[in-house]
């Protein structure tokens, strides 16, 4: 039951940032292929990073290819629908943080099941659920979203971080999934709302 409820998730974490980089595409006013090539590269792109460092048989969707039909038609939805949105940034920003908070524990879960150390699990988690919005914006020549002035990569890496910490205290996977989804996309949700910033560093010189 644990594993189709993980699979289901995984399915609507890359249909959802399939979405935001569909909307990528739709600011830019790209054409319907502009759409697809960006849903795509959004939706398995960090996945993509994560199963290549993990040295993983194979990359998921070589063989799972319904993950490649779910951004074909993720994207092409968001075609039609992207003029009915009045604010499509405003949109892609929510799309980006429930994207960033499943991907960020559906990655970490990925590390723990190939057994890498939990410190490891942590990074996959941050890198499957930011890697993906940032080849997306860097191919379209935007400042990417993990680098802007909100809390971005933070919240992923407390998504991944409760995760492998529950794990450690043998918390049931059936708390530990949706309290660490939660938790990273409360705090992400915070800092679009309430403008949350982590201190930057400066120094006066002279």
């Amino acid at each position: 039951m644990l594993a189709e409820t993980i699979t289901v998730v995984d399915m609507v974490a890359t249909a959802v940032f399939a979405v935001s980089g569909a909307l990528a595409a739709a600011e830019q006013k790209l054409d319907m292929l502009g759409f697809i090539l960006f849903g795509t590269i959004t939706g398995i792109g960090g996945g993509t990073v994560r199963d290549l460092l993990l040295g993983a048989d194979e990359v998921f969707w070589f063989q799972q290819t319904q993950y490649l039909w779910i951004c074909l038609g993720a994207s092409i939805a968001t075609w039609f629908l992207a003029p009915l949105f009045n604010s499509l940034h405003r949109v892609l920003l929510w799309a980006d943080a429930v994207g960033m908070a499943l991907f960020s524990v559906l990655g970490a879960i990925k590390a723990v099941q190939l057994d890498a150390p939990s410190i490891v699990a942590v990074g996959m988690g941050v890198m499957t659920a930011t890697f993906g919005s940032m080849i997306r914006d860097t191919l379209l020549n935007k400042e990417p979203v993990l680098l802007g002035p909100e809390i971005y990569v933070t919240a992923a890496l407390l998504g991944a971080l409760c995760y492998t910490s529950m794990q450690a205290f043998a918390v049931p996977d059936f708390i530990a999934l949706p309290a660490s989804i939660a938790a990273a996309f409360t705090l992400r949700a915070c800092a679009i709302l309430f403008d949350l910033r982590l201190p930057k560093y400066g120094r006066a010189d002279g």
